[in-house]
């Protein structure tokens, strides 16, 4: 269903993982990494939407640093997906977000974005600087970016037991921007949709995610 493309940014030219529909697609999602690269899960993330009805690009971000990046998830492969997002930033991220949507929309295709921890950030950062309807999936780093002014509709989702983002950074999703959708889920814990990782994964929390997401994009695309 998927395959590697190249994308063009303004920071330079990258990977990308983009999988298309068996049909007529409804839309184009651009898919953004946690910080362990466009590894298998987020390959499978993308497949996911392609079998929702839409194209589903993923860039690879850490090519812009380190080509061909596809991280595990023991702490020194998470110590280095941490170097590789920094050394990346999310300024440039959301320049490299940007170009994906814009390859889609070139294509005649209406274009939102979802992203997972860091990615959910550059979700954000797509809506506020790129006008991209939203699904930001845990991002503990939103807090400085509330104050930009949403241009789509956007949702937030973060696990009530997740030690990264407490319960007055998620109170600070609905004060500074009460038009979003901010969902908390009972019993969910970080990277509850990583469905690859036991230790984090949440089933009843990634259906029901997913299915609030699904909800967002068949009307802002489709």
């Amino acid at each position: 269903m998927g395959r590697d493309i190249a994308l063009d940014t303004p920071s330079g030219k990258v990977g990308a993982w983009r999988a298309d529909p068996l049909g007529a697609p409804r839309g184009g999602i651009v898919v953004v990494q946690e910080i362990f690269g466009v590894n298998a899960y987020v390959r499978a993330v993308a497949d996911r939407y392609a079998a929702e009805g839409y194209v589903a690009l993923a860039p690879a971000f850490f090519d812009l640093v380190e080509r061909g990046v596809e991280l595990g998830y023991d702490q020194a492969q998470f110590a280095r997906g941490r170097e590789l997002a920094q050394a990346v930033g999310l300024e440039r991220a959301a320049g490299v977000a940007g170009a994906a949507a814009r390859l889609l929309q070139e294509q005649g295709l209406k274009a939102g974005i979802v992203g997972f921890c860091w990615g959910g950030t550059v979700a954000l950062l797509g809506n506020t600087r790129h006008g991209l309807p939203a699904s930001s999936y845990y991002g503990a780093r939103n807090l400085p970016y509330l104050d930009e002014p949403l241009r789509a509709p956007i949702q937030f989702h973060f696990g009530a037991t997740d030690a990264s983002i407490p319960p007055d950074a998620v109170e600070a999703h609905r004060t500074k921007q009460p038009a979003a959708e901010v969902f908390v889920y009972p019993g969910a814990g970080h990277a509850f949709d990583r469905d690859v990782d036991p230790s984090h994964y949440h089933a009843d929390a990634a259906r029901l995610a997913h299915e609030r997401t699904m909800q967002l994009f068949a009307v802002a695309l489709g």
